[in-house]
């Protein structure tokens, strides 16, 4: 889900929090190490989400903030905030070259570069999909 959440709207982060969960407590940050990653580059997007990137001449950034039922892509584009709204079930992270990574979300995606220098990028999606295979529901072939 593509939201805009430039404005301090009570509907919106009522929505945020029933899909991907309440933020982290202070507690769970400092015990995880940081629930956020660091600027990353966006070298590709879906349809909608370029359409809305090249709507100003800025270099295209993101950043990912986890939560405990999914994660939050984060973007700026002209004066506005938005956020793709991702579920962990409905999380597709691959590593296509040596230095992009692949985000999916139904239609949606963000193709983000991670220099092989920037070890930084690296353990943040390690982490992302450590997380997600520790906290997913049993499925019945796990039974």
């Amino acid at each position: 889900m593509l939201l805009n959440v430039s404005y301090n709207n009570p509907k919106v982060k009522k929505k945020i929090d029933e899909e991907v969960g309440k933020p982290f407590t202070l507690k769970e940050r400092f015990k995880m190490g940081g629930i956020g990653s660091s600027k990353l580059f966006i070298t590709s997007a879906s349809i909608k989400i370029y359409n809305l990137l090249i709507l100003d001449s800025y270099i295209n950034t993101c950043n990912i903030e986890m939560r405990p039922n999914g994660i939050i892509l984060g973007f700026r584009s002209l004066l506005e905030s938005y956020a793709l709204i991702i579920p962990y079930y409905k999380l597709s992270l691959y590593k296509g070259k040596a230095e992009e990574y692949s985000i999916y979300r139904d239609d949606y995606f963000v193709k983000i570069r991670a220099l092989a220098k920037d070890k930084s990028t690296h353990k943040f999606i390690k982490k992302v999909m450590n997380y997600k295979a520790e906290n997913q529901p049993l499925g019945p072939e796990d039974l």
